[in-house]
């Protein structure tokens, strides 16, 4: 298949539908307490309602994207935005906690089965520059999930409960959208679809399956740094230091912020330094940042802390692409196992890292954190790429 130049307006709409996929992933952990107090819940059983969400959205993810190497879906892209806000937008009416679990996972579902399926598509609209393009479709992601609890906590604020109804409103705004470009969107994938079949299929050589492992690897020990600092961060100034709450919340938002803002700044500089290279130095430069940030105190820790984002986030569209590159024939898998898998695996890492403030303590957890991504660095320095494959 010939290659096309960036097309920005179709990355411009996948990336607004992955920002309406993503605000309810951002949304449902505000809305906890709500919940919480509606059902007289204990902190378990709050914490359930996210676990089942978190797992149905990351962990399936790599069925759809089998399922979309399998045969194109992209009736997807227009469906699964709206299944997302349809879970959340109902949590508010449930009468009852085993309805409230059925709203999480519905909206799990919806979140898991549009990332394969928008990453695969926003693939073939990329162009030459593939890290530049694809960021640009992944920092949808990123800004919804951090506008997802400003739009949340905005309606309850208002409305009260019942006000999650209004979540449905970005769902129905994008699927009409994305309903009207559906033919522009899925026409490639439909045209690569077609000429894979008609090549012969090749089985996956071992440099392809060992550097595709190893990226999976590096990407999983980046997720455990990236959520294991967003969930250490408030731990270590308001547990540990008995500090002001608000003052964590803003690091916090620092952080994610920033690596929002590296997701787009940083791709260019991927295509124009090569992707490995690239994703090399934004593993080895985090940890020096972040021991500057722990002993810094006032503005500096703001703005090491955001300099820190910047560079540890701004690798995870990258990553995607590399994987799709290395898995040419297998771009939905390739997508969900990155996206998916990684995060789900993140998670397991932040319980991990639970244990070790159980017996060490938050401050030692927090170096440990900061070790993390030079883990991810030798783990990265063993992946082969580019692959020189055949037909190419």
């Amino acid at each position: 298949m010939p290659m096309m130049k960036m097309n920005k307006k179709a990355l411009v709409i996948l990336s607004a539908s992955h920002l309406v996929a993503d605000l309810n992933q951002g949304a449902l952990p505000a809305l906890l307490p709500f919940f919480k107090d509606a059902f007289q819940l204990s902190y378990t059983m709050a914490g359930t309602i996210l676990l089942f969400a978190n797992l149905t959205s990351s962990i399936i993810q790599p069925i759809f994207g089998y399922l979309s190497d399998k045969k194109p879906i992209g009736w997807l892209l227009p469906l699964t935005p709206f299944i997302a806000c349809l879970g959340i937008s109902f949590s508010g009416y449930t009468p009852n906690y085993f309805l409230l679990l059925i709203c999480a996972i519905v909206s799990g579902i919806g979140v898991a089965s549009f990332h394969p399926e928008g990453f695969k598509t926003a693939y073939f609209f990329t162009g030459e520059k593939k890290a530049t393009g694809m960021s640009i479709f992944a920092v949808g992601g990123n800004l919804g999930i951090a506008l997802g609890p400003v739009w949340a906590l905005t309606l309850v604020t208002f409305f009260g409960l019942h006000g999650t109804l209004g979540m449905i409103v970005p769902g129905v705004i994008i699927g009409i959208v994305l309903f009207f470009y559906m033919s522009m969107l899925t026409s490639p994938v439909h045209l690569a679809q077609k000429e894979a079949q008609k090549e012969e299929k090749r089985s996956l050589s071992k440099d392809q399956k060992t550097s595709f492992l190893l990226l999976v690897g590096t990407a999983t020990i980046r997720t455990w740094a990236h959520m294991g600092l967003a969930s250490y961060i408030p731990f270590y100034y308001i547990t540990y230091l008995k500090g002001n709450p608000l003052y964590a919340g803003k690091l916090v938002s620092t952080f994610l912020i920033a690596g929002a803002l590296g997701t787009l700044i940083g791709a260019p500089l991927a295509d124009r330094w090569g992707h490995k290279k690239f994703l090399l130095i934004t593993l080895l430069l985090p940890s020096p940042l972040l021991l500057l940030f722990y002993y810094s105190s006032g503005f500096m820790s703001f703005v090491l802390l955001g300099i820190s984002g910047m560079v540890l986030v701004s690798s995870f569209a990258l990553t995607t692409v590399m994987a799709q590159h290395l898995l040419p024939q297998h771009l939905g898998i390739a997508s969900g196992i990155m996206v998916g898998f990684t995060i789900s695996a993140g998670g397991i890492g932040v319980t991990l890292l639970g244990t070790v403030a159980d017996i060490w303590g938050v401050p030692i957890t927090m170096k440990v954190i900061f070790l993390i991504p030079l883990i991810a660095f030798a783990l990265g320095l063993l992946v082969k790429y580019p692959l020189k494959l055949k037909g190419e």
